[in-house]
């Protein structure tokens, strides 16, 4: 075991004796979603996201932050390669809005190769992210924790899928060819900078939580989910409100030197935003 790992597996309560098998894959993956929330806070502060190994583990595990897919995803590659697992970071084109035109590629997911079998694995994608890692196979409904999800091939891509109202609805189409930390670099600073990001302009934040319901938050509106259903809302009052709320619901470090975030920058960066706009 080495010292990155012990912080990794103190972070997410993992007591087990991981190996390279499903089990432990499912395990962690399902874990990391419980304990790291995926929150955009430093684009909207606004602060660099930084990719390096450094980085991200300083601001997900010992920061005790969140972050978004380039983050999330990266800090979980590193994990399951210390493991020993065969893996590799793929990106993908979110297609959750059903845009009129292919947008470019700004979701970082995992394939893992686990005894000839490959697995999606993703624990960066919001309200909506895998809570499982799931099968890379054509036209099968796969069940999560947190719902139903298939993945269709097109071409030489995929596009996965979940279930949403009795119906299935895209979330993001994926190329699995050789993929180069530029193109992370790049997909980053998109989704960080690109004036018509929807990370610039909301705050958001999600955890799945291991018994099946989810916590999310748009701006100042929390939510908590099960089986779809709404079990409970609370509308913070104010930016100040929301810093503790922050805390408490998500495990948000504000402390830390570097990625901490004080009442009074989060009062100035929410001034921005719509107290009474709803979170789903």
């Amino acid at each position: 075991m080495t010292p990155f790992l012990d912080a990794y597996f103190a972070r997410i309560d993992f007591a087990g004796k991981p190996d390279v098998s499903i089990d432990t894959l499912r395990s962690l993956h399902a874990l990391h979603n419980a304990a790291i929330p995926f929150e955009n806070l430093d684009v909207v502060l606004p602060r660099e996201i930084e990719l390096t190994d450094e980085a991200i583990f300083n601001k997900l595990v010992v920061a005790r932050r969140g972050g978004y897919c380039f983050e999330q995803n990266g800090l979980f590659e590193r994990v399951l390669r210390e493991i020993g697992f065969n893996v590799r970071s793929l990106l993908g084109r979110v297609v959750l809005s059903n845009p009129a035109q292919m947008p470019p590629r700004t979701h970082r997911v995992l394939l893992v190769t686990l005894d000839d079998q490959q697995w999606l694995a993703d624990v960066g994608f919001g309200g909506q992210t895998l809570t499982a890692p799931v099968r890379l196979a054509a036209n099968i409904e796969q069940e999560t924790p947190h719902g139903l999800y298939r993945l269709q091939p097109a071409g030489t891509d995929w596009i996965l899928q979940f279930r949403h109202h009795e119906k299935w609805q895209s979330m993001y189409q994926l190329e699995i060819g050789p993929q180069y930390q530029a193109d992370f670099v790049m997909g980053n600073f998109h989704s960080a900078h690109w004036p018509q990001s929807h990370f610039r302009h909301h705050l958001l934040m999600c955890r799945h939580f291991t018994d099946g319901s989810k916590l999310t938050l748009t701006n100042f509106h929390f939510t908590w989910w099960k089986a779809g259903q709404v079990i409970k809302e609370i509308v913070a009052p104010d930016a100040r409100s929301l810093h503790g709320l922050l805390q408490e619901h998500f495990g948000q470090g504000a402390d830390h030197p570097q990625y901490g975030f004080s009442a009074d920058a989060l009062e100035v960066t929410m001034s921005r935003f719509n107290l009474h706009e709803e979170g789903r």
